[in-house]
């Protein structure tokens, strides 16, 4: 049984508001995958960009693998994720007319040990939406402490 691993990107969803979520197929080498299952992997600075008709996700960091040799693969590539037709061209066409992003939320593997990227279609938040956000994270943390005292 292969251990899942979750690797979140937690910026996401304080710096934008998520509009919809696909869950994509990634291009990796032996190594890469290696290294996203030893959890050495970070998402947090990471986007996705499109180039001749495909996406890739850009600035996303995977460790180089620490018994690698020669062939060990670069640490900040662009790697290429796999969706269908009909979702490339609804993803190219709102991120083209109405000004959105797509971020990477979560990188995780499946029982049979694949690597899939959650990316979302997303806008950015301004200030005063963050202060609100925090705003709820508290209430909603004060209440939780309030329902566990009764």
């Amino acid at each position: 049984m292969l251990k899942t691993i979750n690797i979140l990107n937690k910026r996401a969803r304080f710096d934008y508001e998520i509009l919809e979520t696909y869950t994509a197929g990634i291009v990796l080498t032996g190594t890469e995958i290696k290294s996203i299952r030893l959890g050495k992997a970070n998402i947090t600075e990471g986007f996705c960009e499109f180039s001749n008709g495909e996406l890739f996700v850009i600035n996303a960091y995977i460790e180089e693998y620490a018994f690698g040799n020669q062939f060990n693969h670069k640490a900040r590539s662009e790697r290429k994720l796999l969706l269908n037709k009909r979702e490339l061209k609804s993803l190219f066409k709102n991120v083209q007319a109405k000004g959105l992003t797509i971020i990477p939320v979560k990188l995780h593997t499946t029982e049979k040990g694949l690597a899939k990227l959650d990316i979302a279609l997303c806008r950015g938040k301004k200030t005063y939406d963050k202060r609100e956000s925090l705003k709820e994270q508290d209430t909603k943390r004060d209440l939780d402490r309030i329902k566990k005292n009764f």
